[in-house]
């Protein structure tokens, strides 16, 4: 099946892209000191063809942190460690967006500074969800998430800095585009969630306050970014880390009417197959969606292929699709859809952690030889 729609230009805001094959965010803990280095400068040029390359998750404070070795911004050092990242990717002609993030209650005291706990929008642990944290001898793992104290009404403001400061520093670092994570139970669907926010405040409550802060963190992305280069991810329907909803289409709904009002550059949505079970949207959310957020870029991650996106496009349901796993192991993925090679297979045991081995190592097609339809 011919992918030429898939292949094709659009525009995500004021950023026009060569294609519409995104490399979805994907958290590879390979920064112990936060600070991204040559290896990433590597690993993300690599992928340079992609229409759009989103960063790895990273967080914008060091109180927003729920694992070690995730990258950060929020220092000189960290700013300069992405500069050279994105300097690499457009040296390499690819395009690149910061995704910044607040784990919320996903995080523990000994992630945090001086045994903090986590924040969140109410005193609610969340069940299941897991840390990854160093010990005190040096070794690593996996540790239950702590219960986190409610945000004061009066800390919000300094959350929402936070996040403006990580987007002035992304926007010095010279990124494209900035991404406003606000899916997969972290701080801002935490919020937007009725399960895990119970506050009786200004925040809590109604559809339009539990949406408050998210849009509150939009808008001052927007104040540094310009709406025209700003996106953010959700994921509606998702359950994970405890995270219950019982008005997740009602806030999707409304979520993309106020980032269309903003004139975002993109909206991107989350079904993954990887937790809270296997979500797959159907064809009349999508089409209540591209409704509602009518003038930016929708794309949409989680199981696709090359020819599902390509119907996808075709069917005016989506602008294009993110793709994670894929992209861990096949750096020259747009070539390959192209021509229609075989895909190589990711290792799973070297998804988190580690050095070079299956990060920087995948290798190209002109390298093993073009396999598929020329």
């Amino acid at each position: 099946m011919a992918v030429d729609k898939l292949l094709s230009p659009v525009n995500f805001g004021a950023v026009q892209l060569p294609n519409r094959v995104i490399m979805a965010p994907l958290t590879r803990s390979r920064t112990p000191d936060q600070v991204p280095g040559k290896m990433q400068q590597e690993y993300y040029s690599q992928r340079a063809g992609a229409g759009l390359i989103i960063s790895e998750a990273t967080n914008i404070s060091e109180s927003a942190r729920g694992y070690v070795y995730t990258p950060s911004i929020f220092t000189d050092e960290q700013e300069a460690g992405w500069k050279g990242v994105v300097d690499a990717v457009h040296d390499a002609g690819g395009r690149m967006a910061l995704q910044l993030w607040h784990v919320g209650r996903v995080g523990h005291e000994m992630v945090h500074p001086d045994g903090r706990k986590p924040v969140a929008p109410s005193a609610i642990r969340g069940e299941g969800a897991q840390s990854f944290v160093e010990f005190e001898d040096g070794s690593n793992g996996l540790q239950d998430s702590s219960t986190p104290r409610a945000l004061e009404t009066k800390e919000i403001p300094e959350v929402v800095d936070e996040y403006r400061q990580a987007a002035i520093r992304a926007k010095r670092a010279g990124f494209d585009l900035v991404e406003v994570h606000a899916a997969n139970a972290y701080l801002l669907q935490q919020f937007m969630a009725t399960g895990s926010n119970k506050r009786t405040d200004a925040y809590g409550g109604s559809i339009e306050n539990r949406a408050r802060l998210p849009l509150e963190v939009v808008d001052a992305v927007v104040e540094v970014m310009g709406a025209d280069r700003v996106g953010i991810r959700m994921s509606p329907f998702i359950e994970i880390f405890g995270l219950s909803d019982d008005e997740p289409k009602a806030m999707a709904f409304y979520m993309a009417e106020q980032l269309n009002k903003r004139g975002l550059a993109y909206l991107h949505i989350n079904e993954p197959d990887w937790a809270g079970g296997d979500i797959k949207l159907t064809d009349e959310f999508r089409q209540a969606m591209r409704e509602r957020f009518a003038d930016g870029a929708l794309i949409f991650c989680g199981h696709y292929t090359a020819e599902g996106t390509e119907e996808l496009i075709e069917k005016g349901l989506g602008d294009g699709a993110a793709f994670g796993r894929p992209y861990i192991a096949n750096p020259d993925l747009v070539e390959r859809f192209r021509v229609g090679a075989e895909l190589n297979k990711p290792d799973e045991a070297t998804y988190y952690g580690g050095d070079e081995k299956g990060y920087t190592d995948y290798p190209f097609l002109d390298e093993q030889g073009k396999t598929g339809t020329e």
